[in-house]
């Protein structure tokens, strides 16, 4: 680990947090199987590193949206434990009053947190939205997601890396290599080694870390940040680390090989910064014991509130399903919007293609051993198609519509009634009973 620009107390930050989103979740996993968590739990244990590494480079006018995995972020956010246990509860002091048991939840008017959405990749085009928006509207924000492995591995994944790499969005994305996409393993879904080597295809830059190393993601994540913020955009990093857990609560990750669960447990994130901690004299027994005493007063008392809440009541059930009125959405301008309207943000609809997109530089292609050399491409046209393949033209009377509108097959109904109109006005353009001509086949 190295020692990041970070203040003493900041420092500290990243062990309250680490360690607050580790014994919340032991606390969840109680819960559950004290049958009191309506959803599902999904353990981040050995990512804590992850979440809150990457999440404290935001600054708090910036966006997140987090996935399952995600809840030290959300912590880092400023959302408290009794919001988790509230929500996993499906209580109605939840922030969704109880209408979900999970982690789909946000805050998009203090704490910019856009909920998570269960389609994997989806995040990706929607927070290169939020990202955008931000800039045309002047408020030099930077938003960031997450993905998992498996997740990198989805079409909306490589669409949206394509759009924010495109319109040069000021957009983080954090690749989580657990080594799993649930009992998966990554070797056996991508052909490549490192995740972050995809960037390259989409012209972006892109970083790989130590998943485990809180210090060097934060890093990683500060640096990302700030060239987003500076119009350098948009970038990925990848973090190496490994899920210790299996996908959810009832899966006992069986499949993860004993020896591999060895090996990532020696590179535990709270015990490797706990004693980089101790070696740089930022803390001693007695503070640390402090730190952990806090998180368990606070824990106890947000568990308390959260088991001693009511359920919702049923009157409730359709209430917030749709927004109508409820609330009203409008921009945030951060910049005079005269900047982006014309005339001063006028374009000729006319693109400048440098040298037209011809093709350059290549190099004659050598022939293959054994083998006549290749000739040379001819600038002939092509021959035309052999005659038993021709078509016979028929010319089609002119006051017949040559497109039909939207939502209209050439079997509707309302076609078949123009066709007898137009015939019935026009005898002589009769042909084949009203039917289109169709293709002469030998």
């Amino acid at each position: 680990m190295t020692t990041p620009n970070l203040t003493h107390d900041q420092l500290l930050d990243l062990y309250y947090f680490m360690q607050l989103n580790r014994r919340l979740e032991e606390r969840l996993v109680t819960l559950f199987r004290q049958n009191k968590i309506v959803g599902g739990v999904y353990s981040s244990l050995g990512q804590e590193a992850v979440s809150i590494g990457s999440s404290y480079a935001l600054e708090p006018r910036d966006w997140l949206a987090p996935m399952i995995r995600n809840i030290g972020a959300l912590l880092v956010k400023g959302f408290q434990p009794r919001d988790i246990f509230t929500q996993h509860m499906a209580k109605f002091t939840s922030p969704t009053q109880g209408k979900d048991g999970t982690s789909h939840f946000g805050d998009l008017k203090v704490r910019h947190v856009v909920s998570p959405i269960s389609m994997l990749g989806d995040l990706i085009p929607v927070m290169t939205g939020v990202a955008m928006a931000g800039r045309y509207l002047g408020q030099n924000i930077v938003a960031m997601t997450w993905i998992g492995d498996g997740g990198s591995s989805t079409g909306v994944f490589h669409e949206g890396m394509n759009f924010a790499a495109a319109q040069k969005a000021p957009f983080v994305l954090i690749v989580e290599n657990n080594q799993w996409a649930y009992s998966t393993p990554v070797a056996k879904q991508v052909p490549i080694k490192n995740l972050a080597d995809r960037a390259a295809a989409y012209g972006i830059a892109s970083k790989m870390v130590d998943g485990n190393d809180v210090l060097a993601v934060y890093e990683a994540s500060k640096f990302a940040v700030d060239e987003c913020r500076a119009g350098r955009g948009p970038y990925l990093i990848e973090v190496k680390t490994m899920r210790m857990k299996g996908h959810a609560q009832h899966d006992p990750a069986e499949y993860v090989p004993k020896a591999m669960f060895d090996f990532w447990k020696q590179r535990d994130p709270i015990a490797r910064y706990e004693a980089w901690l101790t070696e740089h004299k930022h803390w001693d027994a007695a503070k640390k014991a402090e730190i952990d005493a806090r998180i368990e007063r606070e824990l106890d008392a947000d568990q308390k509130f959260a088991e001693e809440s009511p359920l919702p009541p049923p009157e409730i059930a359709e209430q917030g399903v749709y927004c109508d009125g409820c609330h009203t959405i409008e921009a945030e301008w951060r910049r005079d919007k005269k900047e982006v309207t014309p005339p001063a943000a006028s374009e000729p609809a006319v693109w400048k293609v440098a040298d037209f997109g011809a093709f350059k530089g290549a190099s004659p292609l050598k022939p293959i051993p054994g083998q006549a050399p290749r000739p040379a491409a001819s600038a002939a046209p092509p021959p035309a198609a052999p005659a038993e393949f021709a078509e016979e033209a028929v010319e089609p009377p002119k006051d017949v519509p040559l497109r039909v509108p939207f939502g209209r097959g050439p079997k509707h109904r309302s076609v078949e009634l123009e066709q007898r109109e137009k015939a019935a006005e026009h005898p002589h353009h009769r042909h084949h009973g009203g039917k289109p001509h169709k293709r002469k086949r030998r």
